[in-house]
């Protein structure tokens, strides 16, 4: 079993991880300069940058396709919630299906959140094999924002490597 410290760097490596991959490509996309990538203590968004000289939070989110595929990544057990949610998920045999409805209620999960700052994105890196940029654009008609939550812009990394690029789902 994994110490709390360890369970926590390995969260925070992921998480910065996935800001780094994000920036890079966001960057990439828009010609906009983001940089500085630093920690925050709990109840702030993840981590903090500067995009174009102003300061901007990420909430950082992983979509993953099965409880063992977490487990392996995370290098560490989940939750006995967290397995209930996976097993339900994996009863589902369409893989799309199942990552929707992950992406889903990771989406409804994330928009019940307050934070306490001026602006706030939500990065979702997509862990998943199966999907990837143009996956999800071609899925993005079935993928659920809810109406209100705190994020003025929502993006997901569209795979762990960062490699097929970004795809913003809000606004």
């Amino acid at each position: 079993m994994r110490s709390f410290e360890s369970s926590s760097a390995e969260k925070i490596h992921l998480e910065h991880e996935a800001a780094k991959l994000f920036m890079r490509q966001y960057e990439k996309l828009t010609g906009k300069e983001i940089r500085h990538i630093w920690h925050n203590e709990p109840n702030r968004p993840d981590v903090s940058c500067v995009l174009e000289g102003q300061r901007l939070d990420l909430e950082i989110a992983h979509l993953y396709g099965s409880e063992q595929e977490a487990m392996k990544i995370l290098k560490r057990s989940l939750s006995q919630k967290t397995r209930d949610e996976l097993r339900e998920q994996a009863s589902c045999t369409d893989v799309d299906q199942r990552l929707l409805n992950a992406l889903n209620r990771i989406l409804t999960n994330k928009a019940q959140k307050h934070y306490k700052t001026g602006k706030v994105w939500l990065i979702i890196r997509n862990a998943h094999p199966a999907w990837t940029a143009n996956k999800i654009t071609a899925l993005q008609h079935k993928i659920k924002v809810p109406f209100e939550h705190p994020f003025e812009e929502i993006w997901m990394v569209a795979d762990m490597k960062g490699k097929s690029g970004i795809v913003q789902l809000f606004p």
